[in-house]
This record gives C-alpha cells, structure tokens and sequence, in this order.
C-alpha cells in the first residue's frame, strides 16, 4: 500500500469513526455523563458506587469526566449497579473497536513500522499523547 492510499484509509477510517459516533448514539451525551446521570438518578454517591466496584473514586471520576475507558468486565458491573441494560451503555461508547484499532497497523505497513518504532524507542504512552495533544493545539491556533 502506498502512503497516499494510507492516508486515504486512515482518512477513511477517521470518517467512518465520526460518523459512527453521531449516528451509533444519536445523542449528544457521552458515556461519562451517561453513567453520571444514572448514578444521580439513583441518589448514589460516586464513592458508594467505585467501592460497589472495586475500583477507586478517581478512576470513576474520570470515567465520567471522560479521561479513561472502563473495560468490558467494569462497564458490565456498572450497568448491574445502576440497574440498567447493558447495551444502554454501550450505546453512549463511541470509541473505535479495538479488533479496528489493531487493523490498521497490519493493513498500512507505514503504521506498523511506526509503531515497532515507537516500541524499539521505547517511547511511553504519556509521551505519545503528549505529541498528539501538541499537534491538537498547533491546529486550533492554524
């Protein structure tokens, strides 16, 4: 695959990223505020609720917030204490499947190398989404 057609199945994969979140939820909550709306509507604190969990209040907090991701495992146990559907959930959970995610370093070699790269490098997550929030900011200033 040559760079330019990568670059048209990353764009293209980006697209069908958007469009699936606003057409998958149709709303405009995130799961966050989803869990928080339900957690409230249960008059349960946020402490109450990560001990019911087994996690702790900041990982709930930025579960909510939107900062982290729970597992399938902490999503599941989520709907049983909040005593909803779990595909209620799952419908505010926008993010890219994960079997998605690992396609694409298989499918666009130039990917692939990057990331052995980013391995061989030893280059840290923080590191990574430090980069990427850099280049965020410097297209909001364009």
């Amino acid at each position: 695959m040559t760079q330019e057609s990568s670059r048209g199945f990353y764009t293209d994969l980006t697209s069908n990223c958007i469009r699936c979140k606003l057409t998958v939820t149709g709303m405009e909550k995130t799961l966050g505020q989803f869990i928080r709306e339900l957690r409230e509507r249960r008059d349960m604190s946020l402490r109450e609720v990560a001990r019911k969990l087994g996690v702790s209040a900041a990982f709930l907090s930025d579960v909510e917030l939107g900062r982290r991701h729970p597992s399938d495992k902490v999503l599941t146990e989520i709907a049983r204490i909040l005593r909803t559907p779990l595909d209620d959930l799952r419908r505010y959970d926008t993010r890219v499947p994960v079997k998605d995610i690992q396609r694409v370093p298989t499918s666009i070699p130039t990917y692939g190398y990057a990331f052995r790269q980013l391995i061989d490098k030893k280059v840290s997550p923080q590191e990574l989404l430090d980069l990427v929030e850099k280049k965020r900011r410097r297209e909001r200033t364009k």
